[in-house]
């Protein structure tokens, strides 16, 4: 599982690494509303939520569903823009002015992503607006998530400049709420990551550059292919327009991919926070979870965690034979489970405890990734 993004014939020139206060807003506005995304951003929360005035916080909670479970595409509109070659604005006034440039269509169906369903990517030759099936798909699927987005969705149908006009000043209110000393505080930090990922790009080329963006970005060996390693399946392609890169400093764990039909292809990154170990790919993440679901290797298991022991000594404790029981190390040896070493003629074998008590949080940050 994967998302790909085809850049066949990219020049360099088209690939832009930008900050945007927009899509920092938005991550903002979603660690507030879903804080065990995010535990290094608690105090933050903390101190963020005790400020809000009560009118302001129950605004956001009327309106979270749009940011809580999906981060809708509303909150990078440059990419909507035609020719796929918009840049991230400056401020957050520059980039809700390229949100008021998009279509109603673009931005309904943009809007619409908290039903974990886009027609862009189901349906790319149905239009919302002009179509009552896809509309009636559209609230059948808001129905499944609540009255309250049932009520958006419908007014979203009915009146999008009305519901577009309501996000711009929700975020206008936010921006002077919190988001200003904020983005006054991170702003510099992005800058420099971009900053330092334009020269990797510069001197070092694109599979460089992504390699410091996350070990879960790669370029193939034939330079025309970027694959993001993702428990989803998506695919996208530059064409004529460009790539742009993103960071974020309140997105980690998350690592997201704009593949919209028309949309210019983005990559929105967590920078380095220290203390974060490389997360394990989809592939070793399935792999081990798979290796320890067989009632068998989990025994071997408790035996493999107290100490360190030879295939023979796991063979009489289990009263298996010694081939059975080397058929069960070999796949936990191959999802990086267990580690061996030899002593003289003897071969044993260990559970790597530091592998396996990361495991539960490499789950969480690989579904959420």
């Amino acid at each position: 599982m994967s998302v790909s993004i085809d850049i066949s014939g990219l020049s360099h020139q088209r690939i832009h690494v930008v900050p945007s206060p927009l899509a920092e807003l938005g991550m903002a506005l979603h660690a507030l509303s879903e804080p065990g995304h995010h535990p290094g951003l608690q105090g933050w929360v903390t101190a963020v939520s005790a400020r809000l005035e009560p009118c302001l916080a129950d605004r956001l909670c009327e309106a979270d569903f749009l940011w809580r479970s999906a981060f809708s595409d509303v909150f990078a509109p440059f990419a909507g823009i035609p020719g796929q070659s918009a840049l991230p604005g400056a401020t957050l006034a520059e980039e809700l002015d390229l949100l008021d440039k998009l279509t109603d269509e673009q931005f309904v169906d943009a809007a619409l992503e908290f039903t974990c369903q886009s027609t862009s990517h189901s349906e790319p030759d149905r239009a919302i607006l002009g179509d009552p099936a896809v509309q009636r798909r559209a609230l059948d699927l808001a129905a499944a998530r609540g009255p309250q987005q049932v009520r958006f969705t419908q007014r979203l149908l009915d009146e999008p400049p009305a519901v577009r006009a309501w996000l711009r000043q929700l975020l206008e209110d936010c921006e002077d709420a919190f988001f200003a000393d904020t983005w006054a505080r991170l702003s510099h930090q992005l800058a420099a990551d971009a900053r330092h990922k334009t020269e990797l790009l510069r001197r070092k080329g694109l599979a460089e550059a992504l390699k410091a963006i996350s070990g879960a970005v790669s370029l193939d060996e034939s330079g025309d292919r970027i694959t993001v390693d993702k428990i989803t399946t998506g695919h996208t392609t530059t064409g004529p327009g460009g790539l742009v890169l993103v960071p974020t400093s309140l997105g980690w764990p998350h690592l997201m991919v704009l593949h919209r039909r028309d949309w210019q292809a983005t990559i929105t990154y967590p920078i380095s926070a220290p203390g974060l170990t490389a997360p394990p790919t989809v592939e070793q993440l399935t792999r081990r979870m798979s290796a320890l679901a067989h009632p068998v290797r989990m025994r071997l298991c408790r035996h493999l965690a107290r100490g360190s022991y030879t295939t023979s000594e796991l063979a009489d404790a289990h009263g298996m034979t010694a081939p059975e029981i080397s058929r069960h190390l070999s796949v936990l040896k191959k999802a990086d489970l267990i580690t061996t070493r030899r002593r003289g003629r003897y071969v044993q074998h260990q559970l790597d405890i530091s592998v396996v008590s990361r495991l539960g949080s490499d789950f969480i940050e690989g579904v959420l990734r």
